[in-house]
C-alpha cells in the first residue's frame, strides 16, 4: 500500500514539472493577424488556408485558432482563442469579415438574425390550431 502511494506521489511530482504548449486549430502568424483585411477569397485561402468549417448556406469561412498553456495538471491557460469570420458573395469577393475573441466569451453577442422558414407555409387556421386534427402520412421508402 505504501508503495503505490509513493507512485502516486512521484508521478504527481514529475507531471506537475512539465510545462506544455498546445495549438488548435489554424497556426498564425502576427504578421497575418494584423492584415486580415482581404478582398478576395483567393488570397484569403492564399494566406490562411483551407478553413476550419465552411457554412455551405450563407458561403461564410470560418478560421478558429487558439494557443494554451499547460504548467501543471490542476492549471491550464488559454493564451488566445479567437474565430474569424469571413462572408463571401457570389463573385468571390469577401464582403463582411468578423473576428470573435472567444476567450472573453461575456463580451460576445447574440445575433438577431433570424433563419426564415420558407419550407412550410401555414394559413391563419394552421397558426392558430396548431396540430389539431388528423396527420398526413409522408410517404417512405422501401
Amino acid at each position: 500500500m505504501i508503495k503505490v502511494i509513493f507512485y502516486i506521489f512521484i508521478f504527481l511530482i514529475l507531471s506537475n514539472c512539465s510545462y506544455k504548449t498546445t495549438y488548435s486549430g489554424k497556426l498564425l502568424d502576427k504578421d497575418v493577424l494584423n492584415d486580415l483585411n482581404f478582398k478576395d477569397k483567393e488570397k484569403l485561402i492564399s494566406k490562411l488556408g483551407n478553413p476550419s468549417y465552411i457554412d455551405p448556406i450563407e458561403n461564410k469561412y470560418f478560421y478558429f485558432s487558439e494557443k494554451s498553456e499547460k504548467k501543471s495538471i490542476f492549471k491550464k491557460e488559454i493564451k488566445y482563442s479567437y474565430v474569424f469570420v469571413f462572408k463571401i458573395d457570389k463573385n468571390n469577393q469577401i464582403i463582411e469579415s468578423k473576428v470573435f475573441n472567444t476567450k472573453e466569451i461575456e463580451s460576445v453577442e447574440f445575433s438577431k438574425d433570424r433563419t426564415t422558414n420558407e419550407i412550410v407555409k401555414r394559413g391563419l387556421l394552421e397558426k392558430i390550431f396548431g396540430g389539431v386534427g388528423t396527420q398526413q402520412e409522408l410517404p417512405t421508402s422501401p
